[in-house]
C-alpha cells in the first residue's frame, strides 16, 4: 500500500526546516539503506537472462505482481499455452517487492473514488474486487506460497476533529456495500491500538490481507514455472515491433516472436508511447524498525495485528510484521520533474527524518527503538488513482498500468483484464465503462511539474483549513479530477 499521489501537508508534521528531534535522530542513526523485504536469507538465486532467439503464444513483459498474475492466470486457463515472462532486472525487485504488504479488495483506490468516477460500475466493481482477492487467498494456499498472510483486516485512524465525519460516511458506504466494518469511537480506537493521536477509527475486517510482499513475488514465480512459465531475468526488452501476424521482442542477449504480448511495466516508460501521456512515476518511502519487545508490545496493544493507515490526504501506512517489527510508511510522495526515475533516488533522508518525527507523535511510548532499514521505490500513478487498460497492434498487445500503490491485491484484476482483452472476445470485464475508458492525460512539462505543485500546495492548504477547497481543486473537481485523495 502506498499514500495516494498528491498529497497535502498534515498537521502532524514538523514546522518546516526544523531539526529532527533527538529520539527521531537517534532511531535512524544505524538503518541500513536497504528493503527490509528484500534483504532475506532465503531470496530466490537469479533465474537467467534470455539468449538466443525463442518463440511463445504469450510473452508477458515484467515480473512484479500485474506480470506473473498474468503467466499464472494464462496457464491455468489454457495448460498448452506457452507462456514467456520477462522481468528487466530481479522478479519483483521494484514496487511488488518494496511495498507495505496490504492485499484489499478494492480496484478503484477506495469506493468514495470509485463513486466519484464510475458509480454506475461500482457495485459490480466491489463484486468482483471481492472475488479478486479470495482469488488472490486461494492461490497463496493451493500453492503453498509462505508469505505471512494474515487476514486481519485494515483500520483507518482519524487523527483531526472534521476526520471524524469523514469517517462515518466511508462507514455507511461501507453498509451500504455489504463490507464487514465497525466503527470505533476515540476511546474503542485506542483500546485496540494506544495512540494519544487517535480520535476515531473505522476497521475493514474483510477487505483487507497483509502479506510478505518479496515472498509473494517470490511464490507467484514459483507457481508459474510449476505450470511450465518459462520466466527469464536480466532481460530488459529494447523494442516491440510487429512481425508477420505476431510481435517481436528484443532484449541485449535475444529476440522472442510472441502471438500475444502483455506489458506490466508498472512506472517504467512504456514500450508503447501513447500510454506515457497518462502516467506519473512517484516515488514512496518506508521504514522498518527493529523488533520490539514483549513491553513495547503492550505498551500499544495492537492485538489483533490490523493494517493501518491515518485518513488525512497525505497519510501514513503501518503495520505489524511477523517478527514483531513495526513498517511505517508513506506520507510524502515524491514526483520530480521529467518523470525522472533513478536509483539514486531510492533514499531520501528528509522524508525519513520526517516519518520518524511522526512515528515518535504517534506512538510516544516507543521512544527510544531503532529503525533497521530504509528506502523508497518508484510507483505509477494516473489521474484517476487507478489502473486503466487498453490493447495496441490489432489486439495484439495489452496493458494495464496506473495503479497508484494498491496493485498488491489490484494487479490481479489488471492481468484478467489484459487477457481478456488479448482474446478478443467480449467479456464482463471489457464491457465496462471502466475497462474501456482513460483516464485525463498529464500536461507535458514543464507544464505538468508545474500542475502537481500547485495542487500539493492547494490540498496542503486544505488540510490545514479542515478540507476546504480553494478555487483550484475546486476547478480541477469541475473536471472531474478530484484531487482530494
Amino acid at each position: 500500500m502506498t499514500p495516494r499521489p498528491f498529497p497535502a501537508g498534515a498537521s502532524v508534521s514538523a514546522p518546516p526546516g526544523r531539526r529532527p528531534s533527538a529520539p527521531a535522530a537517534a532511531s535512524l542513526r544505524d538503518a541500513q539503506p536497504l528493503c527490509w523485504w528484500l534483504d532475506d536469507v532465503d531470496a530466490p538465486d537469479p533465474r537467467p537472462p534470455l539468449a538466443g532467439t525463442a518463440r511463445a503464444d504469450l510473452v508477458v513483459v515484467g515480473g512484479g505482481y500485474s506480470g506473473l498474475w498474468t503467466a499464472l492466470l494464462a496457464k491455468q486457463a489454457d495448460p498448452s499455452r506457452d507462456v514467456v515472462v520477462l522481468e528487466g532486472e530481479r522478479l519483483g525487485w521494484a514496487a511488488s517487492g518494496r511495498n507495505g504488504g496490504f492485499c484489499t479488495a478494492s480496484l478503484t483506490h477506495g469506493q468514495a473514488n470509485g463513486m466519484e468516477w464510475y458509480p454506475a460500475d461500482m457495485p459490480r466493481l466491489e463484486r468482483l474486487g471481492r472475488d479478486n482477492l479470495a482469488g488472490i487467498v486461494r492461490t497463496i494456499e493451493d500453492f503453498a506460497i509462505d508469505c505471512k498472510l494474515e487476514r486481519n483486516g485494515e483500520m483507518k485512524i482519524a487523527t483531526e476533529p472534521y476526520q471524524v465525519e469523514d469517517l462515518r460516511v466511508d462507514y455507511e458506504r461501507m453498509l451500504d456495500f455489504g463490507d464487514d466494518a465497525v466503527l470505533l469511537d476515540r476511546d474503542a480506537t485506542r483500546a485496540q491500538v494506544s495512540s494519544p493521536t487517535y480520535r476515531a477509527g473505522l476497521w475493514s475486517k474483510d477487505n483487507t490481507v497483509l502479506v510478505d510482499p518479496a515472498r509473494l513475488v517470490w511464490g507467484l514465480a514459483d507457481a508459474c514455472a510449476s505450470l511450465g512459465v518459462r520466466i527469464f531475468e536480466d532481460s530488459h526488452v529494447d523494442t516491440l515491433t510487429p512481425q508477420g501476424p505476431g510481435m517481436l521482442l528484443t532484449t541485449a542477449h535475444g529476440s522472442i516472436l510472441a502471438d500475444r504480448v502483455a506489458l506490466a511495466t508498472n512506472a517504467f516508460p512504456p514500450l508503447l508511447k501513447r500510454i506515457r501521456p497518462y502516467v506519473v512515476p512517484v516515488y514512496d518511502y518506508a521504514m522498518v524498525t527493529e523488533p520490539l519487545t514483549a513491553a513495547q508490545l503492550e505498551s500499544i496493544g495492537w492485538k489483533d495485528r490490523q493494517g493501518l493507515s491515518d485518513a488525512g490526504n497525505q497519510f501514513h501506512y503501518y503495520r505489524l510484521t511477523e517478527e514483531n517489527t513495526i513498517l511505517w510508511g508513506g506520507y510524502d510522495v515524491v514526483y520530480h520533474y521529467g518523470s525522472r526515475i533513478d536509483p539514486s533516488l531510492d533514499q531520501r533522508p528528509a522524508t525519513f527524518q520526517t516519518l520518524a518525527e511522526h512515528f515518535f507523535q504517534t506512538f510516544p511510548q516507543l521512544e527510544g527503538l531503532r529503525f533497521s532499514h530504509t528506502w523508497g521505490g518508484v510507483i505509477d500513478t494516473c489521474s484517476r488513482f487507478f489502473p486503466f487498460f487498453g490493447s495496441a497492434f490489432g489486439g495484439r498487445v495489452a496493458y494495464a498500468v496506473g495503479y497508484t500503490g494498491l496493485g498488491v491485491g489490484s494487479s490481479r484484476f489488471g492481468a484478467q483484464v489484459m487477457l481478456d482483452l488479448l482474446s478478443g472476445a467480449r467479456t464482463e470485464l471489457t464491457s465496462m465503462r471502466t475497462i474501456r475508458e482513460k483516464p485525463v492525460p498529464f500536461p507535458p512539462e514543464p507544464l505538468r511539474s508545474g500542475v502537481i505543485n500547485l495542487t500539493k500546495w492547494s490540498v496542503a492548504r486544505a488540510d490545514a483549513n479542515e478540507g476546504q477547497r480553494n478555487l483550484w481543486l475546486r476547478t480541477l473537481d469541475r473536471f472531474g479530477l478530484g484531487f482530494d485523495s
